[in-house]
């Protein structure tokens, strides 16, 4: 049976509970597709996370490899479109969870300025839609961990020519972190809603092996 690896991060910064956690977890031994979901949590740290999740590739050996975060701030679930080959949580005042703090740093020196996510972002957001979940696409994974660990997954498996797809999918915050004094009026999903819509872009990523070339309408235009 071909396997689907997910993985996701627990607290960083202020944010103590992370959805991508919660959903990583929650998915766990389910069967998509006929593929069995293999979910790991790594660290949320720079370059430290890259060679959890490569190391996870090398001992799940899946067909995909989806990548969960949390993005405070919006509304519905986002998939990625780009990873970018800079890292700057400065700009967020913001660390890592090992108290790193890069301000414009490469990934990689020697990589691409950008990559693209390797399943088919239009479709898994039309899945999610379908399944009642609000989603939608997204052009900017930000300059922290999440991108840098969506970049370094793609980059490892473009060098070891690996035949694997990957992608990243970005989570709202909990509802019990938008109900925080710090955060009110912040939006939320809940845990079983974000699992719902995780599950439906799985499925499409797994049925479908190319995107679809219909426009898909678009509210985030970022």
């Amino acid at each position: 049976m071909s396997k689907v690896l997910v993985t996701g991060f627990g607290p960083y910064g202020v944010t103590p509970d992370n959805p991508a956690q919660f959903t990583a977890e929650a998915l766990d031994g389910r069967t998509i597709a006929g593929a069995t979901v293999v979910s790991r949590i790594v660290p949320g740290a720079y370059f430290e996370s890259i060679a959890a999740a490569q190391q996870a590739i090398a001992d799940v050996d899946p067909e995909l490899v989806i990548m969960l975060g949390e993005f405070p701030g919006r509304s519905m679930i986002t998939v990625e479109r780009l990873a970018q080959n800079v890292n700057d949580c400065g700009r967020y005042g913001l660390a890592d969870t090992a108290g790193k703090v890069l301000v414009g740093e490469p990934t990689d020196p020697g990589g691409p300025v950008a990559y693209h996510a390797t399943v088919p972002v239009h479709a898994m957001v039309l899945a999610m839609r379908k399944a009642g979940v609000p989603a939608d696409v997204s052009d900017a994974a930000g300059t922290f961990v999440c991108n840098h660990l969506m970049y370094g997954v793609l980059h490892h498996i473009a060098e070891k020519g690996l035949p694997i797809r990957a992608g990243w999918i970005h989570l709202p915050c909990l509802p019990r972190v938008a109900a925080l004094d710090r955060n009110l009026g912040a939006p939320s999903m809940s845990v079983e809603t974000a699992v719902a819509g995780v599950a439906a872009g799985i499925e499409a990523a797994l049925r479908q092996s190319s995107d679809i070339t219909e426009p898909v309408p678009s509210r985030l235009q970022i």
